[in-house]
């Protein structure tokens, strides 16, 4: 049968807790975009969770959802940090207060 339900929402809230970690103690955009990928995947895992301990495919349907968010902000996020990098702004979260032209 496997784990139970309270095994995955402990390795969900773990995965959440060490992502939201990573956001607020990094200072490195790259590394705050993983964070934020990390801290995703946890919410995924407790929705599939939920999901298969509800019998329904509801958590599922919202997990793809949040994938395709996650994959479009990895995008945009990651398009951005090479603009900035090419012209060599340092990467610094607390130093990227404004956007130049």
């Amino acid at each position: 049968m496997g784990p139970g339900t309270a095994w995955y929402l402990s390795v969900a809230g773990f995965l959440f807790a060490v992502g939201s970690l990573g956001v607020l103690i990094r200072r490195n955009p790259l590394i705050v975009l993983l964070s934020l990928e990390i801290m995703l995947n946890g919410a995924n895992l407790a929705l599939i969770t939920f999901a298969r301990h509800l019998d329904s495919g509801d958590g599922q349907i919202f997990a793809l959802a949040v994938m395709a968010v996650a994959a479009s902000e990895v995008v945009v996020g990651l398009g951005l940090i090479v603009a900035l990098n090419r012209k060599r702004v340092p990467l610094d979260v607390d130093r990227l207060s404004s956007l130049r032209g």
